[in-house]
Parts: C-alpha cells; structure tokens; sequence
C-alpha cells in the first residue's frame, strides 16, 4: 500500500516514505494475518499503553542514539535547518524534538493570515457540515467525542477544519497558527491508534478517540480557534510549552509531540477564514498536501474581538 501527497514547495505528486512501514502494514493493512489484527494486534499495542510507554522508553535511552544519523541519511532529513548539531542529540527523541533555527521556517506576514501551526501534510474542509467525509468519503468522526462537550460541538461543526498529520520524520513542535491568548490546555484520555493515513483511511474516527490536549485561542481576527493535539501510537507524552492566558505571538511555539507519529486538529468558527485555493484544491482531490510551519494557511473573513 502506498501513501501520496503534494509537495507544497514544487507542487508535485510525491510518494511517502512510511518509518515502520511492516509494523503499520501488518495493523492496518490486507495482509494474510489482517484478520488477527482488530482481534488482538490493536488491542494489544493501541490499548495497552505499556508497549507505548516502553518503547518511548527506549527512544530516549542513549542506546537509541545510534539511529538518529541512519534516520537522517535514509529519509533526507536537512541537517542545515538543525538548532543544534546533530552530534549533540543524546537519544533518538532528542533528534526528534530538536528546535529548527528560525530562519528554517519564516512567518508569513499580516495579522489577517493564519500560518500553518506545524511541518505536516495538510487536508482542510471550509464547511465541516457540508464535507463528504474526512479522507473517505462516508467517514465523519463525532464532533462531540472529540471535544466532549455538546454546545461547541454544535458550534464549531457548522464551521471550517484543519487536519495536519505529522509524521516520524517531520519536526515535531508545533506553533501558533495567529496572534492570540491561549487558555490552559485540556487533557483527555485516550487510546493511541495510529494516525498514518493508512490507519485513518480505515477508521477516521480514531481521531476522536486517541489520546488529546485541546486549547481555546481567542484572537482578534479569527474568533475563537480550538487547537487540538492528539497523541498516537509510541507517542510517549505530548508537552505544551507556553504560558497560558498570556499573549502570545504568531510562530510562537505552543509545545511538542515526543516520539511517534501525531496529529494536529484545528476548528475555526463559521465565517473565519478563508482556506488558501491551493489547500483546498488538493483536499477536494483528496490528497494531503505537505507544508512547513509558518506558511500560509488562510485569510480571516469577518471580524471578532479578544
């Protein structure tokens, strides 16, 4: 099984390269032993957080060193964006939570344009009540499951959706979409299924299950945003690192995921924002497309107040 996107920088049809391909195929996938894995598999490593947890374990262990320069030559990962050399990572996490310097990732400019909050690949759904599906077509999650309240349920699923997957060889903090003041974030406990597309293309509503941290940012011009983090299979903790209730500034950074792959939802109000016309053609072809934090992602409409 193959996975595509678009490369937002050439606009090209790129193939992924999936980190633990036989692992995810043997969940997830058609294989002769598919039939064992809702049975015992996924029960065994998406609800027994143990194996999770052991395995976060050893990426942070210095044994786990000596993957970080092999990750780095077989995925093309670009040494010259690193904060710090990669010589100085200790552990496999940390090269995976490394800072990028900030010339890596420029802000796009105007307080009337919200960036992308993370390096991922990217679907958006200007009218989350008119969608056909997320991924499929047919397959919506329950937005009251996902946010565990009725009233912004009703509220925000009139309005507009930004998926962001992150993958094991993506940078993997995460950041302000705007200018705004975030509240304190709220933990919700939950499985850790996979999020590779693989695993969502076979059950969307993993998103609305898996472990999750949501945070309201009030901003001046697009409402109020619910940023959403949620957690996967091997992914030890998700960290947030701001101050809570202070302003904080477009780029800024909000936290980080630790080992694994993860995934980022964004719900904007209705009548917000303006999604980018590249963003949206590729999600009408449902194709992810690939984008690096401090792009783009779209312009305000209408006009609110903190």
């Amino acid at each position: 099984m193959e996975i595509h996107y678009i490369n937002r920088q050439t606009g090209e049809v790129e193939k992924e390269e999936i980190y633990g391909k036989v692992f995810i195929e043997l969940l997830y996938g058609n294989g002769p032993l598919s039939w064992l894995a809702p049975i015992l598999l996924l029960p065994l490593f998406c609800r027994v957080h143990f194996f999770s947890k052991l395995y976060g374990w050893y990426q942070k262990s210095r044994m786990s060193r000596r993957k970080v320069v092999p990750f780095i030559k077989k995925f093309q990962v670009d040494e010259s964006e690193f904060l710090e050399p990669a010589a100085s990572f200790q552990s496999f996490n940390d090269f995976f939570i490394r800072k990028l310097k900030p010339s890596a990732r420029p802000i796009t400019n105007g307080n009337d344009t919200a960036v992308l909050p993370a390096d991922g690949r990217y679907l958006v759904y200007p009218a989350i009540e008119r969608s056909e599906g997320f991924l499929v077509k047919g397959q919506k999650f329950s937005m009251e499951k996902l946010l565990g309240n009725k009233v912004l349920a009703h509220k925000y699923s009139q309005g507009s959706m930004v998926l962001a997957r992150l993958c094991p060889t993506d940078y993997h903090r995460f950041h302000f979409p705007c200018n705004c003041v975030p509240s304190k974030a709220e933990y919700i406990e939950g499985l850790l299924y996979s999020v590779n597309l693989l695993a969502l293309r076979r059950r969307i509503q993993t998103l609305a299950e898996n472990r999750r941290m949501i945070t309201s940012l009030h901003t001046k011009n697009f409402g109020t945003i619910l940023f959403i983090e949620v957690g996967a299979t091997h992914v030890g903790s998700i960290h947030q690192t701001y101050v809570p209730d202070q302003p904080c500034a477009k780029g800024d950074e909000k936290g980080y995921f630790e080992f694994g792959g993860s995934c980022i939802i964004m719900l904007f109000e209705p009548f917000r924002i303006q999604f980018d016309q590249d963003l949206i053609d590729a999600s009408h072809r449902g194709l992810e497309m690939r984008g690096l934090m401090g792009q783009s992602l779209g312009r305000q409409i209408g006009h609110s107040s903190m």
